[in-house]
């Protein structure tokens, strides 16, 4: 392998330092560009990729590689000459803690670099990049609106220490604490400041293991090891950096971008597959595929075998983003072998491609678009106008269920709401379920529907929580689904449309979303929102009706999950005086996950109590509102409603199954016109749930109810075979008339326990008075057959004939006739 190092040399050495000349003559500022890894093979092919792509993207300025390796690993080293490479005392082992902790060699690499290196004296802007990411095109600072004193960085929406105690502990400036890592860029003035900072922050919020919890820092495995990018944000905050965030610069590969959006960097941090083909750098931890003439990463599909895979234009280019990763690796390795002097590979059709002009284009140097240079701290409030003769932008509603039949007949009567409200749009399902409920689940047809893995049960931490496969739900639906409007309004499952909810008539806006009031979530007014977020001040008690703009959408509904799970995991807040939860179960921990979110990113909303009531609530007079939320029991007089009741009872499948009929309105008496309002709309709550479940079974050709009864004792012993096997049929609780009177329905549903009871006591009587008469019958007829053969057998010994008539039909067991 020596015979390789100056070739190697010469070859990097042209193409790394011509990049260097060319491009710094060219720029009006002076760049460099740094990356930290140690001396490993799983390191070395990553420093391929890397620098390949930093001269395909026309990078301006040098680049240096930060190696960190002990003495010992030195010996052995193959890779020196990968890249123009600064040598770095490895920090791996603690030199006081003795702690093993490999990821505090960034920012003690890049002290080093500014204490040691020359270059770090002849330098106005520094670019840090992580050693697994492809670049796309340049990144040129003060472009993408970096300033001295504002660097530009990536989000990093999962460091929920920022909004916490960590960074109350860890600076004096917590409300400057940002959540940003993977590409920074920034003044030498200001890494200057930072770098120190950047490394005795790491260090200390690596010794603090008390505050290592998955609540607390966000890391899945608890084990401190982003202690490294606290450090970062930390450290900066200590100095009065605060940055400008950018989350359209850097993805992920197998993360489908955002229309209009170009990016520049790829981080290839996480698993990701295009068809049966997938790539994950930790499966190749120890490969040594730098040092193998020939060898290349499993070759991906072809750009024209994606175009038959996927039909959606934004799905489709998310493919082959994921493609062109491991492309322009395996194009550096071909590279590097070649210089390394080994043989020519035989011809293939991968090589040919790799070598082709068609790739040269498809990976020439990409520049962002004005959408991608949009920092999340812009806030575009363009509120919709509503002004006659101007075209409304377009809608869509979604809510979220699971595979129940409580949630089905929820699903019924929200979209025949729906459709009768005149709500402009499509509506969308999104059905959380798993694959063994999907096995047996027949409610597919109910509605347009978005199917969700199931988050009931938490992948990571194994914690039963339902109520977060909302969020889920919604970030799955946006990475998933083409979605071609403007705004978006997300209802719940239990509610019943009576006019249509726009923006334009409640005056949504980019950057002001509009909900509902939620005055319970007392936890935005005390310390609940002072640990879950760092702006306390925008917490909105809001919640049920949401309608929002989908760039906030976008930006939102992954930190809507993760404040979800971080409430969630915060069990020592669970209490009543604190959530407002009665139950003080953390049960609506989703709820606060929604407003803390919201408040992360500013966004403030106009809360309207005109779109909303509660069935039993009284209105204010003159409102026309939109929505029932009957997620309370409401009543009128001695009839009531309350949907926990239902939770277990299949009104959907089994036909004519509906609620009990509410009083007629003409018999409501009240001398107070708000009591009487306030029926009126309990019973038109009621009355649609019905009439939804009526067309529905109307729908699925559900025989004529009144051939499916005939008597009222057949009623009877149908609902109690019926409740036999645990449901109950509506449709068998018929009298003979079509429609079920209140009273029947009142018996049905009140007195279930006591009936079944009952029915199951009367038909254990029956069944076992048949059993008794029928072997008493039994053993009768045996008793006279017994008696005739004796008569037979005497009067042969009497009479002796010589031949034997045929008798009875049986035949003698000697087999004799």
């Amino acid at each position: 392998m020596s015979n390789w190092v100056v070739p190697v040399v010469v070859v990097l050495g042209l193409i790394s330092c011509g990049w260097c000349q060319e491009r710094v003559g060219e720029a009006p500022w002076r760049i460099h560009t740094l990356f930290s890894v140690e001396c490993q093979n799983y390191f070395d092919w990553q420093t391929v990729g890397l620098m390949h792509s930093y001269r395909k993207a026309r990078q301006p300025g040098p680049i240096t590689r930060l190696l960190s390796c002990t003495e010992e690993e030195k010996k052995n080293y193959r890779g020196m000459n990968l890249a123009p490479t600064m040598e770095v005392p490895s920090m791996s082992r603690h030199p006081k803690t003795g702690d093993w902790y490999p990821a505090i060699n960034k920012p003690a690499g890049v002290v080093h670099w500014l204490t040691h290196s020359k270059d770090a004296q002849n330098v106005d802007w520094v670019v840090i990049l992580d050693a697994d990411m492809i670049m796309r095109g340049p990144i040129i600072p003060w472009k993408l609106g970096a300033e001295k004193g504002r660097p530009v960085a990536a989000y990093y929406g999962y460091l929920i220490g920022c909004d916490n105690i960590l960074a109350q502990l860890h600076t004096k400036h917590p409300e400057l604490c940002d959540k940003v890592g993977g590409l920074l860029a920034m003044h030498i003035d200001d890494l200057r400041a930072l770098a120190p900072m950047w490394l005795s922050k790491t260090e200390e919020v690596r010794e603090d293991r008390a505050h290592w919890a998955t609540n607390i820092t966000g890391d899945i495995y608890a084990k401190g090891w982003i202690s490294e990018m606290y450090g970062y944000s930390f450290g900066a905050a200590e100095v009065g950096l605060h940055h400008k965030i950018n989350e359209n610069l850097m993805i992920y590969p197998g993360y489908i971008p955002r229309p209009g959006i170009e990016p520049i960097l790829m981080h290839y941090g996480l698993p990701f597959s295009v068809g049966n083909w997938s790539f994950s750098k930790l499966a190749h931890h120890e490969d040594g595929i730098v040092y193998e003439c020939g060898r290349l990463f499993p070759e991906p599909p072809y750009p024209r075998e994606i175009k038959t895979m996927e039909s959606d234009p934004n799905r489709r280019r998310a493919l082959f983003l994921s493609i062109e990763c491991v492309n322009t690796m395996n194009e550096g390795l071909l590279l590097l072998h070649a210089a390394h002097g080994c043989s020519k590979p035989k011809w293939s059709k991968y090589l040919s491609f790799l070598k082709s002009k068609s790739f040269a284009e498809l990976t020439r140097p990409k520049y962002p678009t004005p959408e991608s240079l949009q920092m999340m701290e812009d806030e575009v409030q363009e509120q919709v106008s509503n002004e006659p003769g101007r075209p409304h932008p377009k809608i869509h509603t979604i809510f979220s269920t699971e595979c129940t039949s409580y949630f089905d007949w929820q699903t019924v009567g929200l979209v025949h709401s729906f459709h009768l409200s005149g709500q402009p749009g499509n509506i969308t399902r999104l059905l959380s379920c798993t694959d063994e409920d999907l096995k047996n689940y027949k409610g597919h047809d109910l509605a347009p529907t978005h199917y969700v893995p199931s988050m009931s049960r938490h992948p990571l931490t194994g914690d039963w929580y339902p109520a977060i496969n909302k969020p889920a739900a919604v970030l799955h639906w946006l990475n998933h689904a083409n979605i071609d409007a403007e705004f978006i309004v997300i209802l719940d499952a239990d509610m019943i449309m009576r006019g249509p909810i726009t923006p334009w008539e409640f005056k949504a806006a980019r950057g002001r979303p509009v909900s509902t009031p939620y005055d319970y979530l007392i936890g935005c007014d005390n310390k609940l929102a002072k640990i879950h977020t760092r702006n306390p001040q925008a917490c909105d008690k809001v919640g049920g009706v949401i309608i929002m703009h989908i760039d906030d959408l976008r930006k939102f509904a992954l930190l809507w999950l993760h404040k979800t799970e971080e409430v969630r995991a915060d069990t020592a807040h669970y209490g009543k005086n604190i959530t407002g939860d009665i139950y003080e179960s953390g049960w609506i921990s989703e709820m606060y996950g929604y407003s803390f979110g919201a408040a992360e990113l500013n966004l403030r909303h106009l809360i309207s109590s005109e779109i909303l009531i509660y069935p039993g609530y009284v209105p204010e007079p003159g409102i026309d509102y939109r929505v029932f939320h009957y997620g309370l029991e409401f009543k009128v007089g001695n009839w009531s409603f309350d949907k926990a009741n239902w939770r277990n009872i299949d009104v959907v499948n089994k036909c004519w199954g509906k609620f009990p009929d509410p009083p007629d309105p003409l018999t409501l008496n009240h001398t107070s016109e708000n009591l009487r309002q306030r029926d009126l709309l309990s019973i038109e709550c009621a009355t649609s749930l019905n009439k939804a479940l009526r067309l529905h079974h109307v729908r699925r050709k559900c025989p004529d109810p009144s051939s499916l009864v005939t008597s009222n004792q057949e009623t009877t012993n149908e609902a109690t075979m019926s409740r036999k096997v645990g449901n109950i049929d509506s449709s068998h609780m018929m009298k003979s008339s079509a429609v079920p009177t209140n009273e029947t329905w009142e018996l049905s549903v009140t007195s279930v326990p006591a009936r079944t009871n009952q029915t199951f006591s009367t038909f254990r009587f029956w069944m076992i008075s048949f059993w008794v008469f029928a072997i008493l019958g039994i053993l009768v007829v045996m008793s006279v057959l017994f008696s005739e053969r004796k008569v037979q057998k005497k009067r042969g010994k009497l009479y002796k004939p010589k031949r034997r008539s045929t008798y009875s039909g049986f035949t003698d067991i000697n087999g004799h006739d």
